[in-house]
């Protein structure tokens, strides 16, 4: 099964920027093209919350309206990496940042439609 491993968190002030990068192994690199991928955020007490989301076509989605225009999502097949660029930063966009992966790709939104998943990166924005 695949290990996912995310990098690029950091503290930022209101407006800057930052670009999460999750590596994949332990599995082919045709598997992970097959596969969905998506950037989750989780603030203390709150459900995760999916940001970003690449399916296998290559098509994205950005299910909150706060970070359409801001967040891109992209991936990098033959290097079985994601990333997640994140501009004009806002202290609301706090979180743990998660990257996830599924063979499926469910039309939803939610965690649980995610099988594997990273330990997570801290983003920190500052006003």
């Amino acid at each position: 099964q695949p290990q996912l491993v995310e990098s690029g968190g950091g503290s930022v002030q209101a407006g800057g920027s930052l670009i999460l990068s999750c590596a994949v192994s332990g599995i082919s690199v045709d598997i992970y093209s097959r596969y969905c991928m998506a950037w989750f955020r989780q603030t203390p007490g709150n459900e995760r919350e999916a940001v970003a989301v690449i399916y296998r076509g290559g098509g994205v989605s950005y299910p909150p309206v706060s970070v359409r225009g801001r967040f891109t999502i992209s991936k990098i097949n033959d290097k079985m990496s994601l990333f997640l660029r994140m501009k004009s930063l806002n202290p609301e966009d706090s979180a743990m940042y998660y990257c996830a992966a599924d063979p499926g790709c469910s039309p939803y939104y939610r965690a649980s439609d995610f099988t594997y998943w990273g330990q997570g990166t801290q983003v920190t924005v500052s006003s």
